[in-house]
């Protein structure tokens, strides 16, 4: 049988004499997993460095300092207590480190500039309670991770190195029709509008009109680019809307304040479009993203098939399990759905127990045989419910397809419908039109 898959994909590495940070360890691991994430401890310097030095760079690394007077080295003149600079030094310098310090260490400023000078990636005062520091861990890994690229409609003529923002995540979209903009952005949603000042000038309600669309994206960013200063224009821009002002300046001065946007759009996309338990999309990730899956379909002429799943009898798991055991047969089910989907297929956690995937040019029966293989799989995977109790889960799901169905909204009822008919039927099973009716 091979071996299951990692429950957690990333790790914190957390070097601590003893567990200074309020409330416990126990607590601290039930909320970290919740976030996706694990914690491995460590209590001695060198197994931590030596740790650190193999790792392949994806996981987080946190000190607490203020145990630095009970951990001892190994040192030339043997074992005593380890100095902050001896530390630093032994850490290794392709990674970079996260420090918790006590309210007296934060107040010593000249400390601060020594540990941001010293591969710093954030640090944090003590005492801090568990489900704050998670939620700041899990911050930092959302900023190291390279994400989907950030999309940028640009009109009017500005001088930029398109091909070096690709490079760099940003994807750079020309128009040149003021009048029409609103209609690119619709088309494209892009994630950051520039507009130059002299299309600004010819068309001043442009802003007006993207911002006060009511299906306009709350992410999207609306820059005004101002080729000479102008401070009448600038305070006429931010009052019509524009989210700010950039200075038309050297090349790749502006690229590297466009990059540092795209950056915070980027993170602020995966805030809010992402579980934070599985990584997976939520409602409102899939809601975007199937929108524009649809609008490819119906460009390029392909079908579409959209699943909905349900674990079966998921509030008997919990109860007769715990909910930390029913956190695990969910985080299963997602590795286990998302190893087998296609590139350009969609995999949501909708919510609870219940999932949603769009297969890309796929007809209905195509994805009813592709959700049947999936719910095969899972069934087959054996949890261990006690010392040598092994047992196997279930899902129930239904598909509808497009151009059946037109818009996202559809699918999901349609496919939501078929997932009560297959539940009706006994569980276990996956429903489309035709299977509905031979059930009935």
């Amino acid at each position: 049988m091979p071996h299951p898959a990692p429950l957690y994909r990333n790790h914190v590495l957390l070097l601590s004499q003893s567990f200074f940070i309020k409330d416990n360890r126990a607590e601290l691991l039930l909320h970290a997993h919740k976030y996706d994430f694990d914690i491995l401890f460590f209590d001695d310097v060198s197994r931590f460095v030596d740790a650190v030095a193999h790792d392949g760079g994806d996981n987080l690394y946190v000190i607490d300092l203020d145990a630095l007077h009970n951990l001892q080295a190994d040192m030339p003149d043997g074992r005593r207590t380890l100095l902050l600079g001896e530390l630093l030094q032994r850490l290794p310098g392709d990674h970079s480190y996260i420090y918790l310090q006590s309210a007296r260490q934060g107040s010593r400023f000249m400390l601060q500039q020594r540990l941001v000078d010293s591969h710093c990636l954030a640090y944090a005062e003590k005492p801090i309670a568990n489900d704050v520091l998670v939620d700041k861990l899990f911050k930092l890994f959302v900023q190291k991770k390279r994400g989907d690229p950030v999309r940028m409609v640009v009109l009017g003529d500005a001088v930029l190195d398109d091909a070096a923002l690709l490079a760099r995540g940003v994807e750079v979209l020309r128009h040149q029709d003021a009048q029409t903009l609103h209609l690119r952005v619709k088309e494209l949603e892009p994630d950051l509008v520039l507009i130059t000042d002299t299309e600004y000038g010819r068309t001043d309600a442009i802003v007006r009109v993207l911002q006060k669309n009511i299906e306009a994206d709350p992410v999207r960013e609306i820059a005004l680019l101002q080729c000479r200063p102008d401070p009448a224009l600038t305070r006429r821009a931010l009052a019509d809307g524009f989210d700010m002002v950039l200075a038309n300046c050297e090349a790749d001065l502006l690229a590297a304040q466009l990059v540092g946007r795209a950056d915070k759009i980027r993170i602020n996309k995966d805030l809010i479009g992402k579980d934070r338990a599985t990584g997976l999309l939520n409602k409102v990730g899939l809601q975007k993203k199937a929108q524009g899956l649809i609008r490819r379909a119906a460009q390029e002429g392909r079908p579409l098939a959209l699943g909905v799943i349900d674990i079966d009898k998921f509030k008997t798991i919990n109860d007769t399990w715990g909910h930390h055991f029913g956190d695990i047969v969910i985080k299963r089910l997602s590795l286990s759905l998302s190893t087998q989907l296609g590139e350009h297929d969609l995999l949501s956690r909708f919510g609870g127990e219940e999932f949603v995937m769009v297969f890309w040019d796929c007809t209905r029966e195509e994805g009813r045989r592709r959700l049947d293989a999936l719910r095969q799989a899972f069934g087959a995977i054996p949890f261990e419910v006690g010392p040598g109790e092994l047992r196997q889960f279930s899902f129930s799901g239904g598909v509808a397809a497009y151009p059946e169905y037109r818009s996202e909204n559809e699918l999901f009822l349609r496919a939501d419908a078929m997932l009560y008919v297959a539940k009706q039927g006994g569980r276990n099973r996956i429903c489309a039109e035709e299977t509905a009716l031979a059930l009935a």
